[in-house]
């Protein structure tokens, strides 16, 4: 059986909980706690060169990268498929995607915040501030990629989940629980909406994980 090493609010590793539950694949969940600083200490950083979640072991392979991850188990597993058959659908749902995972979210994660803090010496408000805009700023240009889109469906393209859903839902999570405003992104509300009452999403939340601090 696959085994999953994630941290719970992870973004990334939430990404690929979703894909694995979207494509009903077991897995073994290895809790990898970041706010301890798990992730430099051994085992876990003896099997992670870049000592980031999530890191997927399948067998003896070991595969990093949220989105590589995903695109592993889309050629190993293809069916539900999460990428569109056509080749320009595909790139649609991969920029989607990458507009999430390269633009908005490598601002806000977790080292990047604590640096600002520890380093920068900025303060707690300042640090909201900053994350408070990419993710508001980044939301508005996915809007405008799902706004009057005639692929735009149900989901992010077409009436079925794909990797831009995947990648979508955790972000707008991290943007609640940060209080982000998100009135001006009704299309992607109106999607996380849809996710959200799908049971491979609402399993894969962050609050149905061992790890999660609301159990």
């Amino acid at each position: 059986m696959m085994e999953l090493y994630s941290y719970f609010r992870s973004s990334a590793s939430y990404r690929v909980r979703i894909a694995l539950a979207l494509k009903g694949l077991p897995y073994d969940y290895r809790p990898i706690h970041l706010v301890k600083g798990e992730q430099v200490q051994v085992p876990f950083s003896d099997l992670s060169a870049t000592r980031l979640v999530p890191l997927l072991k399948d067998g003896d392979a070991l595969i990093s990268q949220s989105l590589a991850i995903i695109e592993y188990l889309e050629e190993t597993h293809p069916q539900p498929p999460l990428l569109p058959a056509d080749a320009l659908g595909r790139a649609r749902v991969r920029a989607i995607a990458l507009d999430i995972a390269c633009e908005i979210h490598p601002l806000n994660n977790l080292r990047v915040l604590r640096y600002l803090v520890d380093e920068m010496k900025v303060s707690e408000d300042e640090k909201t501030r900053w994350l408070r805009h990419w993710v508001e700023d980044g939301l508005a240009a996915v809007e405008r990629q799902l706004a009057g889109h005639p692929a735009t469906g149900r989901f992010c393209h077409g009436d079925a989940p794909t990797l831009a859903d995947a990648v979508l839902v955790p972000q707008v999570f991290n943007a609640q629980r940060f209080s982000c405003r998100l009135d001006h992104v009704p299309q992607v509300m109106r999607i996380f909406g849809e996710c959200s009452a799908l049971p491979a999403f609402a399993n894969a939340h962050p609050g149905a994980c061992p790890d999660s601090d609301a159990r």
